[in-house]
């Protein structure tokens, strides 16, 4: 079970309304997406439409980056590594990050997301992020005081 403490890399996010979550393409481009987190401990949660490409891109690489950002997605704040993960859909996990999402945003996602993927046609997804931390690149050693 996860710790109740927040995790330093994500503790910008518990009041955030809304994270810019960058995932990549095959080539190693990013591409960002406004989304609505909602923060436990040592990781995060949010949901989308199963039929959005970010799930196709997700799919094939979970690295993600997260920054703090505006509800149409311009960044407010630096972003973190993470690692996204697919909650199975109708487990205990996921039901639970349905209800802490429902709980920060209750018009936005306890009415109006449902909705819309009802109306889509699409399942809806739940996704689990957890920061990572970044190794230095190859060859590279940080100094000792971060310099």
């Amino acid at each position: 079970m996860a710790s109740s403490r927040t995790s330093p890399a994500l503790t910008p996010f518990v009041r955030q309304y809304t994270a810019l979550l960058t995932t990549h393409k095959r080539d190693g481009t990013g591409v960002g997406t406004p989304v609505n987190i909602a923060v436990e401990g040592d990781h995060a949660y949010f949901r989308t439409p199963g039929s959005t490409w970010k799930v196709k891109r997700i799919r094939g690489n979970p690295e993600v980056e997260l920054a703090p950002s505006t509800v149409r997605g311009a960044p407010t704040g630096p972003q973190i590594h993470a690692r996204a993960r697919l909650l199975d859909r109708g487990s205990p996990e996921d039901r639970h990050a349905s209800k802490l999402l429902r709980h920060k945003y209750p018009l936005t996602q306890g009415v109006l997301v449902p909705l819309a993927h009802k109306l889509m046609r699409t399942s809806t997804l739940h996704y689990e992020v957890r920061p990572v931390a970044q190794e230095p690149p190859a060859g590279k050693w940080a100094e000792p005081g971060g310099r």
